[in-house]
């Protein structure tokens, strides 16, 4: 796709200041010596970065676990109600958690869930923390301060948190995710081409106020509004959630006559999306961007040249392996060197599409496809980030 030039164009500014700094956080630099130029210069681009993702010096850098393994750990969750989450725990439970219990590294998973309820969720990471039940905990996709003064008091206590698909404010936590800001960019430059640059695009973002929605929100619209006849005729948010995702549309549909050309839909809402789309009869059936739900993703099996890829900002399974991976390494000492560790976008063909679907696959299925984390988080990539790399694994724990 052509898109890959605008991305360079966004690199290439960068170089020459053509871009004021959209960040105002401080950058460990130093803590970036170890990955690679091309990746630096991409996916820790400044001019594409939420202004308070942390990029200081991780606390964790010269520290290891007081406690011996096996280790407990904590899954402080905030939503369990969308198809998303459920591919999250399915890997965690089924893939993430027999492994490193296998090599005697995890013992048990402490599993909460505080429906989007703050107060709840900190109340359940003290109950943790004090009740001496967890060991480190991990979060995922909250509110970026609420946590804030609780990560800290388990820091003081000797565990550490880590939040995947998201981040917070917190100077003791370590986080790991997809560069938002960018991944919107790259969505909405591959939309406003996938259309010839001219049209009426419906921009449908997760949860407002939620850092991860918004900023690749941000990095959708800024994209659009890069070509001047691509036309931005409604903003919707569906909650990460298909069903909601079906109903909003469903509801603008209804009362919208203007043609639609492009949906630029923050995934895992892309199923309902099409859902919507189908159901309202409209033909052809304009093009929405995919990252994952096989659902939609059969669609697109059954369609060949309905789009020409999908992109993946946050596959649910690789990213919680992700995180998993990233906090054992720091229990064992490896010692993270930079508070978050980011990755990029992940994209698919057709034909490697065809290798995990048939053609009689359902619309209508809830499941995820990852792309592996080979291709999302290398483990050679990984290593980049740590003072004291070494495959966790084979980690010794007679040596802790």
């Amino acid at each position: 796709m052509k898109v890959k030039k605008y991305i360079y164009v966004i690199l290439f500014s960068w170089f020459l200041g053509i871009f004021s700094s959209a960040s105002t956080q401080e950058v460990c630099t130093e803590c970036l010596s170890k990955v690679p130029q091309d990746m630096r210069d991409y996916v820790y681009n400044m001019d594409f970065m939420d202004s308070d993702q942390p990029l200081g010096e991780a606390v964790m850098r010269n520290w290891k676990s007081p406690r011996k393994p096996p280790w407990t750990i904590g899954y402080a969750s905030t939503y369990a109600g969308n198809t998303w989450r459920k591919g999250a725990m399915e890997r965690l439970m089924e893939v993430v958690y027999p492994k490193w219990k296998a090599l005697g590294m995890v013992d048990e998973i402490v599993i909460t869930q505080s429906n989007l309820d703050d107060s709840l969720q900190i109340q359940q990471m003290r109950q943790m923390i004090d009740g001496g039940k967890v060991d480190a905990i991990i979060i995922c996709c909250s509110n970026i301060t609420a946590l804030n003064t609780t990560i800290k008091y388990g820091w003081e206590k000797g565990i550490p948190t880590l939040s995947f698909t998201g981040f917070t404010t917190s100077p003791y936590s370590i986080n790991t995710s997809v560069n938002y800001r960018l991944v919107g960019y790259y969505v909405g430059a591959w939309m406003a081409e996938l259309i010839g640059e001219k049209g009426n695009v419906i921009v449908m973002e997760g949860i407002p106020g939620y850092s991860a929605s918004d900023q690749q929100n941000k990095g959708v619209l800024a994209a659009l509004a890069e070509y001047p006849d691509v036309n931005v005729v409604g903003q919707l948010a569906h909650n990460w959630t298909s069903q909601i995702a079906q109903k909003e549309l469903s509801q603008w549909l209804s009362t919208n006559t203007k043609k639609v050309d492009g949906i630029a839909v923050q995934s895992s809402g892309e199923t309902g999306t099409l859902q919507a789309l189908l159901q309202s009869g409209r033909d052809p059936i304009p093009p929405i961007a995919l990252g994952g739900e096989l659902g939609a993703l059969c669609y697109w099996r059954q369609n060949p040249g309905y789009i020409d890829e999908a992109i993946y900002a946050w596959p649910p399974g690789d990213e919680i392996e992700l995180g998993m991976e990233v906090m054992m390494r720091t229990l064992q000492g490896q010692g993270p060197r930079i508070q978050s560790i980011l990755v990029g976008p992940a994209t698919k063909n057709f034909d490697e599409i065809k290798q995990i679907l048939n053609e009689d696959c359902d619309r209508n299925s809830t499941g995820w496809d990852n792309p592996g984390m080979d291709k999302w988080a290398p483990r050679s990539y990984i290593e980049a980030f740590f003072d004291n790399p070494s495959d966790p694994e084979k980690y010794d724990i007679s040596s802790h």
